[in-house]
């Protein structure tokens, strides 16, 4: 949300920390003005109501303290919304793209970073998270008995629970083998992890020095690596959070249960993130004659 405000600032020709900036000077004009200037820049819709939102937001407060007079109130309130649609981003990978991402993992020269990269794909495809919240998970969040995945910090620091299919159930379980049980992050830097006769030697006692997370810019960058390896086209952390998303909806589940899996509040992003629609369209269009 700050770096919205940050672009409204921009927008206005203001400096400096949004906090310190003279919010309780715009008026309707302003607001409709910034509205246009949004609206001509190249971003999506979605963009720019959501940056009119943070704006209302911080001048609520304002009507609140009492800068604004009912009568302005309400003409802030009545700065409508860009209305139209873009052509969504994102894809879904296929199968092969999928196996072809793992084994490229597994050809990596260094068996225990094989195995991380590999585990860190297979729950983001088997359970959709996003990459902050994968980077934020810990050994004592996954219950290697029931298979069951705890996600403490969820979006809106929202959690929930999902039950992680056999296969990545079975991965993940390899991991922490060659991990070890100590506490800390589940995903960390391998070069940091203990030798094996340090593990034992350490075990009944918590390690000096934990090892690190990885960032989820880290992951990001070791998604993108491994497309490469593999010859896929270049894809992102929450393509595979589509792609979750998308053979859930394909497999028969229900979009509010769907929804429930990727931690969504609303059904209908989750429905942005149904790929569904792209695949049957190109399917129509490849079969198109006269």
């Amino acid at each position: 949300m700050r770096s919205l405000l940050q672009r409204v600032g921009a927008c206005f020709g203001w400096q400096g920390d949004c906090a310190e900036w003279p919010w309780l000077s715009l008026r309707y004009a302003a607001l409709m003005q910034l509205r246009a200037t949004l609206s001509a820049a190249d971003l999506s819709v979605n963009t720019v109501n959501t940056t009119l939102a943070a704006v209302r937001g911080v001048l609520k407060a304002g009507f609140q303290l009492g800068a604004y007079s009912a009568d302005e109130w309400q003409r802030i309130q009545a700065v409508p919304n860009v209305r139209g649609r873009r052509v969504t981003k994102g894809r879904q990978l296929t199968p092969r793209e999928v196996e072809r991402l793992l084994a490229a993992c597994r050809a990596d020269d260094n068996p225990l970073r094989a195995l991380r990269d590999e585990v860190i794909l297979t729950v983001l495809l088997y359970a959709g998270l996003r990459r902050t919240e994968l980077v934020r998970l810990n050994v004592d969040d996954f219950n290697p008995r029931s298979g069951l995945l705890q996600i403490q910090f969820g979006k809106g620091n929202k959690q929930r629970a999902v039950s992680l299919p056999n296969p990545a159930k079975q991965k993940l379980k390899a991991w922490l083998k060659q991990r070890g049980a100590m506490a800390g992050p589940l995903f960390v830097h391998v070069d940091e992890l203990p030798s094996k006769q340090r593990q034992k030697q350490n075990c009944k006692k918590p390690m000096s020095a934990i090892p690190s997370a990885l960032s989820a810019h880290q992951v990001y960058a070791l998604l993108r690596r491994r497309c490469r390896q593999a010859n896929v086209a270049l894809c992102s952390p929450h393509d595979l959070r589509r792609t979750f998303v998308s053979r859930l909806l394909e497999l028969g589940v229900d979009l509010n249960t769907a929804r429930q899996l990727a931690g969504h509040e609303h059904v209908q992003t989750t429905t942005l993130y149904d790929r569904r629609s792209d695949k049957n369209q190109r399917q129509a269009m490849a079969n198109f004659r006269f």
